[in-house]
């Protein structure tokens, strides 16, 4: 095994170590694609043996090797169309990442950009740009994507000329957290209007600059963003943002960090400023402890849940309905933050029994989780269950097809050392909520 390999004593021998080691990963990634399309095959023949409708054959394979994989489903699927690609339409592409020639990702790209063109058309670009034709020796991710555009078009201009028209119909705006409390906030947009928008902002920011405003052009640019997005000052709107911590990081100074929903960590200091003052007014600092309780009264109102002593398990709520009641959702975003699939971060999209309701499982904080829409439909596939698990928090085991199990667990909540655990749901700035430790 590679991590049996005593490290080179000299430094030319450490290189060529680190050269041989690139390329074995090479070669696993490519026996990883062989393995994952002819598990792909065998599922589907079992599917179809079940007697599982047509359209419907190959359903949970993504997500399964996802888990093997340690991935999140939707990285899954992209591995496995990958394969697909590599292994039925692309074979000398394939062996040169079997052979080192390109690794994982640069393979990836060139199977990417020949997504629109037909099998036969893609085939024949995969013999153009073969390895052994050096055209990828030394190249780097732009020079690889331009050949491979380049002899796209050459083989299908209509198609390429399609897929940049429809291109436009993908336009959208994504969010992703970014260090230090920072949000990457990202728009695709077809290239008229995105240098419209950026030349408006940087024309506004030079305008500013020239007038004495001492931002930086890049600040005046982002909070000009901001201000016409919302249409207020700073951002501020009744937009729900879900803020947890302790109720001594809200009201003692304490520096047990808090969780922003859909974020993740955020320092202590930071949550409580946010809380008195608001997005905006969250980014200055006097030194001082913010006065919560005395301040913002008609913005900020506070909400008192329990957790067991110990563990910090938010108590569990109960219900006779067959959905989840609102208050119920409310918990089960804020314990689990994220789809509880192993791996998967995306947002909570379903409110989901863990044992279904027609297997008679309850509607209850301990049978409930939330989950993506993706996942929450792969656990409704045939062979895949679910039960609840005991655990120093809430824990579910999924059990895959192959007779695999995964255990997720509730992220830990912000939590007092030595003392009840309380914790906080701030919404800010028109909502907030913070939920306390029970009294006494």
């Amino acid at each position: 095994m590679p991590g049996s390999v005593p490290v080179a004593p000299d430094a030319r021998g450490m290189i060529d170590q680190i050269r041989e080691l690139e390329d074995a990963k090479s070669a696993l990634a490519a026996r990883q694609a062989l393995i994952e399309v002819a598990f792909d095959l065998a599922r589907r023949r079992e599917q179809a043996a079940a007697g599982v409708p047509a359209h419907e054959l190959g359903a949970g394979v993504a997500a399964e090797i996802a888990l093997a994989r340690r991935e999140s489903p939707a990285r899954g699927g992209r591995l496995l169309g990958l394969a697909k690609a590599l292994v039925t339409e692309m074979p000398r592409t394939l062996a040169a990442l079997a052979s080192g020639q390109l690794n994982e990702w640069r393979a990836t790209l060139v199977v990417k950009e020949t997504a629109c063109l037909s099998a036969g058309d893609r085939c024949a670009v995969d013999e153009e740009l073969a390895a052994d034709t050096g055209i990828f020796d030394g190249a780097g991710d732009r020079a690889i994507i331009s050949a491979v555009r380049a002899a796209a078009y050459r083989r299908d201009p209509r198609s390429v000329a399609k897929r940049a028209a429809h291109a436009v119909t993908e336009r959208t705006v994504s969010l992703r957290p970014a260090p230090d409390t920072m949000t990457y906030l990202t728009a695709l947009l077809p290239v008229a209007q995105g240098v419209a928008v950026y030349a408006a902002l940087t024309r506004d920011a030079e305008t500013l600059r020239s007038s004495g405003d001492e931002r930086s052009k890049g600040q005046i640019m982002a909070d000009t963003l901001v201000e016409r997005v919302t249409g207020t000052p700073g951002g501020i709107s009744s937009i729900e943002v879900q803020l947890v911590m302790t109720d001594r990081t809200l009201f003692q100074g304490d520096t047990e960090p808090a969780r922003l929903t859909g974020y993740g960590i955020v320092p202590a200091e930071w949550a409580r400023k946010a809380v008195l003052e608001g997005t905006r007014g969250a980014t200055k600092t006097n030194g001082s402890t913010p006065d919560v309780a005395n301040s913002r009264e008609s913005a900020t109102y506070l909400r008192r849940l329990y957790t067991a002593p110990g563990t910090g398990e938010l108590v569990a709520m109960d219900s006779k309905a067959r959905l989840f009641p609102p208050g119920l959702r409310r918990f089960l975003q804020v314990r689990d933050d994220t789809c509880r699939t192993p791996y998967c971060d995306a947002p909570i999209r379903h409110h989901d029994h863990i044992i279904p309701r027609h297997n008679d499982g309850p509607t209850t904080a301990a049978n409930g989780q939330g989950l993506c829409e993706a996942c929450n439909h792969t656990k409704e596939t045939p062979g895949w269950t679910a039960k609840p698990a005991a655990g120093i928090r809430h824990s579910v085991v999924l059990r895959t097809p192959t007779g695999r199990t995964y255990r997720s667990m509730a992220p830990p909540l912000p939590r007092n050392i030595g003392a009840n655990n309380g914790w906080a749901e701030v919404t800010w700035p028109q909502h907030a909520s913070a939920a306390l430790p029970p009294a006494g």
